[in-house]
């Protein structure tokens, strides 16, 4: 089958091979009209352009990576990684930007997605689901590659650090919710509402989005007044089996405990599976409030009470920061509003 080339398209639109490839390119020094010739031209003969010859020519490759240190399992089963790639899918949706994602938790994985990780294969990176020993925004950072973080590291939680120092400068930046804050909102509203042993289901130590959380949880207790209680705290991973085992064990330390904060929705499924199992009624002896208002917020017996964030409003601006820092810009960090939602569950 005939592959249109470029000097077909030009004869056809009437102009030189020199504009067509700079209206490929996305060249301003075009004429509008020339441009329109070209546009049309390209539509007619269905031509494609090499992405491997313009790629030598623009030095840009026009794809993006979307690395996720987890494994197929959850980013594929958990709805937080769903809305990420929807929102930077649907920012990508306008441009010439091509989206490739990988998963990197074993070692084989990452050794692989390491290798593909340069200017040769991808013009930047997102990276999400970062734990502190990470090496890839160092590595990254080496390369001198665009990269933009979903969420901030646990160690940038002072507020004092914005960005990551590199070679050249300009840092690597990161989109967040305000997960401190929205913790503490759900722990004062399980405190106003008359809840005196307010547990807590914590995140991932090793990760900024599970201290935040928690850090927010021992705010609210002390601005109320309430003792920083350890075996009032339990831990998970964010997976509702995780929340489940970490509400068995809550209960099994403080018997009286009448609420629970769990810092994702999925958790705080799992502690409703577990209190209910254990004959407890739901907000009647134990409230819960979950974090993410996902679609399992809405499917849980009682509906959940949770904190709001937009996941896929995250995945949008991840986009937006890399393409601007593609373009050579800056490196900005953005933290996204959160509010509660009062369902049944508290």
């Amino acid at each position: 089958m005939h592959r249109p080339t470029l000097d077909e398209v030009a004869a056809l639109a009437g102009v030189g091979r020199g504009t067509v490839s700079r209206v490929i390119n996305g060249s301003p020094q075009v004429s509008p009209e020339a441009r329109a010739a070209v546009r049309k031209a390209i539509e007619e003969l269905g031509y494609v352009p090499n992405r491997a010859a313009r790629a030598l020519v623009t030095r840009r490759t026009d794809s993006v990576a979307l690395v996720v240190s987890e494994s197929e399992e959850r980013v594929f089963g958990e709805p937080f990684f769903a809305g990420i790639v929807r929102g930077v899918s649907s920012h990508l949706a306008d441009t010439r930007m091509q989206l490739w994602l990988a998963m990197a938790q074993s070692s084989a994985e990452r050794q692989l997605v390491e290798r593909h990780l340069s200017d040769q294969h991808v013009d930047g990176v997102l990276l999400l689901s970062l734990h502190d020993d990470d090496p890839l925004p160092g590595l990254l950072a080496s390369r001198g590659l665009p990269t933009v973080l979903g969420g901030r590291p646990a160690h940038m939680l002072s507020g004092v650090a914005h960005t990551l120092d590199t070679k050249d400068g300009h840092g690597l930046a990161f989109v967040d919710n305000d997960n401190e804050g929205g913790a503490r909102t759900a722990v004062e509203h399980l405190l106003n509402l008359g809840r005196r042993g307010v547990a807590a289901i914590a995140g991932p130590q090793d990760m900024g989005v599970g201290k935040a959380r928690l850090r927010g949880y021992r705010e609210a207790l002390l601005l109320a007044g309430h003792p920083d209680d350890e075996r009032l705290i339990a831990y998970g991973d964010f997976s509702e089996a995780s929340g489940a085992e970490a509400m068995y064990r809550l209960l099994h330390l403080n018997p009286g405990l009448d609420a629970v904060f769990a810092a994702s929705d999925l958790m705080a499924a799992g502690a409703i599976r577990a209190l209910r199992e254990q004959g407890k009624r739901i907000p009647g002896d134990v409230a819960v409030v979950g974090f993410e208002d996902s679609a399992v917020a809405r499917q849980t017996l009682p509906p959940l009470t949770t904190v709001h964030q937009s996941v896929e409003g995250m995945g949008r601006e991840m986009a937006r920061l890399l393409l601007a820092r593609i373009a050579g810009g800056p490196a900005h960090s953005t933290v996204l509003d959160t509010h509660l939602v009062v369902r049944e569950s508290a």
